[in-house]
C-alpha cells in the first residue's frame, strides 16, 4: 500500500521488488483488520460492528431470556461481545461520530439485555432511556473501555 497526503501520488504506479510486480491498493485486511491508505477508521469500525452482529445474534435469545440472571447477562457481554468490538481499537482515534456509532450499538444490546420498563404514571411498558442504562450497566461505556486498551 502506497500512502501519502497527495491523493494522486502514486495513483498508476505498482511496486516492483526482484521480477515480481505489486499492485496498488486503496485497503487491505492485515490480521483481521481494514487498513486504508487514508487511515480512515470508520470502515475498520464499519467492520468490527458488523462482527459484532453476527456475534450479537448467537447470543441475541439469551439475553431477552428471564431464566438467565441480569449479572449473567452483562458478564456475557463484557466477555463475548466487547472483545469482539473492540479488537484492535488501540490503533484507533475515534472521531465523535465514531464514539456515537459505538455507543448507539452498546445501547441496542443493553436495552436487549435489561428489557422494557414499566412507566409508573401510564403503566405501560417503554424503553429505557439512556440515563437509566448507564445506571443499570455501572461499568465504564464502550468508549471508556476502548481508551483503556490503548
Amino acid at each position: 500500500m502506497v500512502m501519502s497526503r497527495d491523493q494522486n501520488s502514486g495513483r498508476s504506479h505498482s511496486i516492483k521488488m526482484d521480477n515480481s510486480s505489486f499492485e496498488r491498493a486503496e485497503q487491505f485486511i492485515y490480521l483481521g483488520k481494514t487498513v486504508t491508505n487514508q487511515n480512515f477508521i470508520q470502515e475498520e469500525i464499519k467492520s468490527r460492528l458488523k462482527s459484532e452482529n453476527a456475534c450479537y445474534r448467537s447470543v441475541q435469545n439469551r439475553y431477552s431470556s428471564s431464566l438467565l440472571s441480569r449479572n449473567l447477562k452483562i458478564k456475557t457481554y463484557r466477555i463475548i461481545i466487547l472483545p469482539v468490538v473492540l479488537y484492535g481499537c488501540a490503533t484507533w482515534s475515534l472521531a465523535l461520530r465514531e464514539e456515537r456509532r459505538l455507543r448507539v450499538f452498546e445501547n441496542r444490546v443493553l436495552r436487549r439485555m435489561f428489557g422494557p420498563k414499566r412507566d409508573e404514571v401510564t403503566g405501560e411498558w417503554r424503553k429505557l432511556h439512556n440515563e437509566e442504562l448507564n445506571v443499570l450497566y455501572s461499568s465504564p461505556s464502550i468508549v471508556r473501555v476502548k481508551n483503556r486498551e490503548e
